[in-house]
């Protein structure tokens, strides 16, 4: 062997990224490098000696695909393809194969050299890539909220969507070819507009800019127009994609924004105290029907002389009445409608009491800390309103940490400087952002808020304030920005209190055909009375508290009835009424429902039942299902 051929073995057999090898005139391998090793994963020896065809799919080599490559390169002297070929552990690649035939210097066929290549991974993206143009051609021609066209170096167009369609009116038949600057008014046509916009895409690589522009029937739209140029490799402008949307409904909004700026301030706090007292409104018919269902329960245990469980009953309407109570105090002192009912109030008795309900509105990342002396003397307050101050000064203390924090709620008896009397200070300091000096002189001011549109409506702190001064006592507010703020109560301190409480009575329901009923409430109070209820009637009753729970049930349980409350947690009323129906197809339901504004019982196919209802109401419900 010559120094030459050795040199060009050793350059073949040091090439890993393509497999070289030889076949003698009738297909069979003769030599293997490398490249061919680590590409097809024969070694060497087992391969040699082998014929070229293993390389090839069975579907190829049932058509004589190895034969007639090796006859093209013959013939003329070169075959060249791709195609899907074999491993050695029988997975597929997909290959560029180029086969040359190999004479000696008579011309005497020796065989052929073969070379290789895996292009599996250019294939796959060459896959991917049309793919990807197909996607995006479909998702171009799909917008039909966006006019997204391209245009010609010189503005002419090139292209057009049905979004463009739709909303200028033209067909792509009518557009292609014309000069976009037909959609521009002609004032603005005249002031060179269209080729200005141009020019900047152009230069500074992107325009973007809002107008009047015209349809094909000659009416304006207000639109947001922005152009990008368009390159080649080798950054020669080719041409330009334009995006138009419409904003005509947008500025005429805007328009009407400016024109009403104080009303729609107002309106936005008027639907704020709508918000409110639909909230309200829902939780206090729940009130009202625990309250007449206690009522009712615990009337026909004492005429039946179970006077002790006559008074579980009363007890429950006793709470579900002072809950409703200060409910409707709360809503009134929002409204300014109601005169301060001036009592003697455990200030912290109150607060204790209010702990879970702060803390559940508060949210996790913010903890109340109390500090309050062993003995604290009553004061003189509108406990209602007061606890409802309480909850204000408690958010906005939360609102001023949003990383969270801790707040401190504590209490002292001292006397306030120029006043007489002794007084009782409730304190509620936080670590938030506090105020600078001119935010705090106007903290109390009504309606001024430093909280986003929507946010806050500015009548917190001057509603405490009211109430505090109403009590003959005094809000006295602290703050220094960067170090939180300190609200303080001050309220009279009185040295005794007195209580008192009132009762109702109520009447029966009456009774129709026993029947497997399951009730399902989140609210204990009303589940509890529902289901002694519907067992006073004659029904066995099954309970839920939530409406994944009633499902369990609905699985396990024969049940001729359901009646659901709709406002809960997780599963409303709706959701479990549409997922009962899957359970049980025929199964009869009743929807209880204290929101007014809950869509008609026909609208879930099933009849509804107003909260607070009556004994008879419910019989009356009952019987016309079964």
């Amino acid at each position: 062997m010559t120094p030459l051929s050795t040199s060009a073995d050793l350059l073949i057999q040091s090439v890993t990224g393509f497999a070289i090898y030889m076949l003698d005139p009738s297909g069979v391998v003769s030599s293997w490098n490398a490249g061919a090793e680590r590409l097809k994963g024969y070694m060497p020896e087992e391969i040699i000696g082998q014929h070229f065809s293993r390389f090839y799919t069975e579907e190829d080599q049932r058509a004589g695909i190895p034969a007639k490559a090796l006859q093209t390169a013959l013939d003329t002297g070169r075959f060249e393809a791709e195609g899907w070929r074999v491993r050695k552990d029988g997975s597929r690649f997909w290959a560029g194969v180029v086969v040359e035939p190999i004479r000696d210097p008579t011309g005497r066929h020796l065989g052929f050299a073969k070379i290789t290549r895996d292009l599996s991974e250019r294939r796959k993206a060459e896959a991917a890539l049309r793919e990807s143009e197909e996607r995006f051609r479909l998702l171009v021609q799909g917008v039909t909220d966006y006019a997204i066209y391209m245009l010609d170096p010189d503005g002419y167009v090139s292209s057009w969507n049905a979004g463009a369609q739709r909303f200028k009116g033209y067909s792509a038949d009518e557009i292609i070819g014309q000069h976009f600057s037909r959609f521009y008014p002609e004032a603005d046509r005249e002031a060179g507009v269209p080729q200005t916009a141009l020019a900047t895409a152009a230069s500074e690589g992107r325009f973007e800019a809002e107008g009047w522009r015209l349809r094909k029937d000659g009416t304006r739209f207000w639109a947001n127009v922005v152009i990008d140029p368009i390159h080649d490799d080798d950054g020669v402008l080719r041409g330009f994609t334009k995006i138009t949307r419409d904003l005509t409904e947008r500025k005429h909004a805007q328009e009407a924004l400016e024109k009403s700026q104080e009303q729609f301030f107002q309106s936005q706090k008027m639907e704020a105290i709508g918000q409110l007292t639909g909230g309200v409104a829902h939780d206090f018919n729940n009130i009202l029907a625990a309250i007449l269902s206690s009522l009712r329960i615990a009337q026909r245990r004492i005429s039946e002389g179970e006077y002790k469980v006559g008074d579980r009953f009363i007890e429950n309407a006793i709470t579900a009445a002072d809950r409703g109570a200060t409910l409707t105090q709360r809503m009134l002192a929002f409204a300014r409608k109601q005169e301060l009912q001036l009592q003697e109030v455990d200030l912290v008795g109150s607060v204790r009491e209010m702990a879970e309900l702060l803390q559940r509105t508060i949210g996790p990342g913010i903890a109340i800390d109390t500090n309050f002396p062993l003995r604290l003397h009553p004061v003189t307050a509108d406990r209602a309103q007061l606890e409802l101050a309480v909850m204000n000064l408690i958010v906005n203390a939360r609102d001023a940490m949003p990383e969270g924090g801790s707040i401190l709620v504590s209490a002292r008896e001292a006397q306030l400087p120029g006043e007489e009397g002794n007084f009782v200070c409730l304190s509620i300091k936080d670590e938030g952002e506090g105020m600078d000096e001119k935010v705090l002189a106007r903290a109390t001011e009504p309606f001024f808020t430093t909280k986003g549109v929507g946010k806050g409506t500015g009548l917190g702190l001057s509603m405490v304030r009211g109430m505090v001064e109403q009590c003959g006592g005094h809000f006295v507010l602290k703050s220094e920005l960067g170090h939180g703020t300190t609200a303080e109560i001050w309220l009279p301190m009185v040295e005794q209190g007195t209580a008192g409480q009132t009762e109702d009575v109520a009447e029966t329901a009456p009774t129709g055909r026993p029947l497997r009923i399951l009730a399902v409430d989140d609210d204990p109070i009303i589940l509890l009375n529902t289901t002694t209820v519907l067992s006073d009637m004659g029904h066995e009753v099954l309970e839920a508290h939530s409406g994944r729970s009633a499902l369990e049930v609905l699985q396990k349980e024969d049940v001729d009835l359901m009646i659901t409350d709709y406002a809960m947690p997780r599963m409303t009323g709706g959701e479990l009424v549409e997922a009962a129906k899957t359970v049980k197809p025929d199964l009869k339901i009743i929807v209880a429902s204290g929101y007014a504004e809950l869509p008609d019982g026909a609208a879930l196919n099933v009849p509804r039942l107003a909260k607070p209802f009556t004994d008879s109401e419910l019989a009356r419900a009952i019987a016309e299902l079964a």
